[in-house]
């Protein structure tokens, strides 16, 4: 595989990084001039991280070394298709939520904007420097930074609710990250040498197998950010956040670098044959089947909105922890798509939940009947997300649980088809009444009478994402032809 050293990665990094700082100095009173700088820089970072497509796509890998802390500790970067591929869909949602954030920011005339900006620029510079991590230590480095930089968003209306959900969001993300994963990093070092992210894995059967046992089990502890039952609950006390940042959260940053990593530990730190021999593979299956339908049948008793999409998120994320954990090339494939298909499925889903809450300031599912009436752009845009969510054709996320059926058959893991059956139908159980009440129902005393539309910057991303959640499903071509490398880099066919 040929190498190519270029300081790409290190610019798609700082783009961001650097309009932190100017959106910082340009402050409130420009406000105009410090949203044109967190558009430019979410324009240029996805072009930046564009331009290496072409050579990904060839099969070759681009990197860049940093700097040496000590002779064990380098921040190292290298993009390799996986990296790629998380990398084109967090920067391009991010241009999408950056437009949808300024809609929504100005139409709650919310406080502090600038900083609100600075810290969402931080967030996405530091998630691309998970993406192109070359070693561990590199992205559980930028793995903190994301975490601390987040904690000002989901704390930023400043109420006492918003800053409990915020203190709870820190706490379970920082103490499981330096109790379980750094010691499983430190774990990892002692017992092979070495740290970088390599294909078949670092780690060696020669190995004592309770040793290599508590290492995994450390790392999927470790990586919070995966919102893997029991250690979820940050996740639904982050929804005090704005609306835009339970989107970043859900979407683009947060929980898909959790799951990200856990792909790079089970593929890149230990490997397909010795997770099959030490059967860590069929323990992470069922643990992530447990969270996928639980989380559902948890989503089904919430009436707040976004506490709903936060449940629904948990369960939906650990189709991706499944998909890893089954080791089959279609399973995988279903991971990797589920990343994109969950990612603007998702996003939609939020994005309408912002749009409903700026038009009308309601949060609860139970007063939503007739809202589709008053606003059916908003309301038809969350039937798509909804839908893909379930996993119906013709949406984006049909294709991720059909690879993800395949890849149970597969593997031999034919309890899975029963948890995919299950949650398919859960999923329908807690989405579509939302759906029917806002088309079918009347409003109570008219109280939608003279409502419309959110503002403009609110309406058009979420229609965007909608509409883009269907042509994932009718033009896959891009993705999979970056599926099929990478299932080929991992597993070699």
């Amino acid at each position: 595989m040929e190498t190519i050293i270029s300081i790409k990665p290190i610019l798609a990094i700082t783009v961001s990084a650097l309009s932190a700082f100017l959106i910082a100095i340009t402050g409130e009173k420009l406000r105009n001039l410090r949203e044109t700088w967190s558009i430019l820089a979410s324009i240029l970072k996805f072009l930046v991280v564009v331009s290496m497509l072409p050579d990904i796509l060839c099969g070759k890998v681009i990197e860049y070394y940093l700097f040496k802390i000590t002779s064990e500790l380098i921040l190292h970067f290298r993009v390799d298709a996986l990296g790629l591929f998380f990398a084109m869909t967090a920067s391009f949602l991010w241009i999408i939520t950056s437009f949808y954030s300024i809609g929504y920011m100005r139409g709650l005339n919310e406080h502090k904007q600038t900083r609100y900006f600075v810290y969402f620029a931080i967030t996405l510079s530091a998630t691309m420097a998970v993406a192109f991590s070359a070693n561990i230590f590199t992205a559980f480095v930028f793995y903190e930074i994301i975490t601390i930089a987040t904690y000002p968003l989901v704390a930023h209306k400043e109420t006492e609710e918003a800053k409990k959900g915020a203190r709870k969001y820190l706490a379970y993300l920082l103490s499981t990250s330096v109790a379980f994963q750094l010691t499983a990093i430190v774990f990892t070092y002692c017992l092979s040498g070495n740290l970088y992210f390599s294909k078949g894995g670092l780690l060696s059967s020669d190995i004592s197998s309770s040793l290599l046992t508590i290492t995994f089990l450390l790392y999927i502890a470790g990586i919070t950010k995966a919102a893997i039952m029991p250690l979820h609950s940050w996740l639904p006390a982050a929804m005090v956040a704005p609306t835009p940042v339970s989107a970043l959260l859900h979407a683009v940053a947060v929980v898909k670098t959790g799951v990200f990593m856990i792909i790079r530990v089970v593929f890149y730190i230990f490997g397909v044959d010795l997770l099959k021999s030490l059967n860590l593979g069929t323990v992470l299956a069922v643990v992530a089947s447990f969270t996928i339908v639980a989380a559902s049948v948890i989503a089904l008793r919430q009436d707040n909105l976004k506490l709903r999409l936060a449940y629904s998120t948990v369960s939906q994320l650990s189709y991706i922890v499944l998909g890893a954990a089954l080791l089959s090339p279609s399973a995988l494939k279903g991971s990797i798509f589920h990343i994109v298909a969950h990612a603007f499925g998702k996003i939609t889903l939020f994005f309408t939940a912002g749009a409903i809450y700026v038009a009308t300031r309601k949060t609860k599912i139970s007063e939503l009947d007739g809202i589709g009436k008053r606003m059916p752009l908003t309301m038809a845009s969350f039937t798509v997300g909804a839908v893909s969510m379930i996993g119906v054709p013709p949406f984006a996320g049909f294709i991720s649980k059909w690879y993800l059926s395949v890849g149970a058959i597969e593997s031999d893991e034919l309890f899975v088809l029963v948890i995919l059956a299950i949650s398919t139908i859960l999923n329908a159980c807690y989405f579509m009444p939302i759906v029917y009440a806002a088309f079918m129902k009347e409003s109570k005393n008219n109280e939608y009478n003279g409502i419309n539309e959110a503002p403009i910057l609110v309406l058009i991303p979420t229609v965007l994402t909608a509409v883009l959640t269907l042509l994932i499903f009718l033009y896959p071509d891009l993705f999979m032809k970056l599926i099929m490398l990478i299932v080929n880099q991992t597993l070699g066919g």
